[in-house]
């Protein structure tokens, strides 16, 4: 359902079925990984104009990968990784699965 490097691709599917009968499959809640025990692989300073999309192509690879950043971060919006330059921010190491 999801590409292998989605934050969802290994969340499990379920369905419902609605009161006029209608089946509806759905993707079960993704719940927050805690950041400090991921393996860290760099951290870095945020700067003036940093975007979490950048950070994640500069040391990912893949700017698609920025919920990684946030995951190590513990951070549900991406833009408070970001809105303080000096800030150090973790990069955690990317595992498989997750």
């Amino acid at each position: 359902m999801f590409e292998p490097t989605s934050r969802y691709a290994a969340l499990a599917t379920a369905t419902h079925t609605a009161a006029d009968g209608r089946t509806i499959r759905y993707v079960r809640r993704r719940f927050l990984p805690h950041g400090m025990p991921m393996p860290t692989l760099a951290e870095v300073v945020v700067l003036q104009a940093d975007r979490i999309d950048l950070i994640a192509g500069r040391t990912l690879g893949d700017p698609e990968q920025y919920w990684r950043i946030c995951d190590a971060n513990d951070a549900m919006h991406p833009a408070e990784l970001t809105d303080e330059p000096g800030r150090t921010i973790r990069i955690a190491v990317p595992t498989p699965g997750t």
